[in-house]
């Protein structure tokens, strides 16, 4: 939360466990509403991207633009190389943050 401070509009990327096929695009306005409860649950981080976002919301210090794209992700164990499925989004979703910035 301490590096969304001083800008206008963040952009979050990270990978998502939902039961959705692997490679799955989903893009959120998480100033608009909360992530959706699939998107929020389970983390490999202390505290999930979900928790973050609503921290800040509570206190007051969300950008006042934030939008995530959440890729559905198909390996979680430590050292797992990307999937096929997921590494063909990736130019897309960067090419999707790249329209979206301009």
């Amino acid at each position: 939360m301490d590096s969304w401070e001083r800008w206008e509009a963040v952009v979050i990327v990270d990978a998502v466990h939902s039961g959705a096929e692997p490679g799955t695009v989903y893009r959120f306005d998480a100033i608009s509403q909360p992530l959706p409860g699939k998107i929020r649950q389970g983390s490999t981080h202390a505290f999930s991207l979900g928790e973050a976002i609503e921290l800040g919301r509570a206190l007051n210090q969300l950008p006042p633009h934030l939008v995530v794209y959440a890729i559905e992700g198909q390996n979680f164990e430590a050292g797992d190389r990307l999937s096929s499925q997921v590494e063909g989004v990736i130019s897309a979703v960067a090419d999707r943050i790249l329209q979206e910035i301009h």
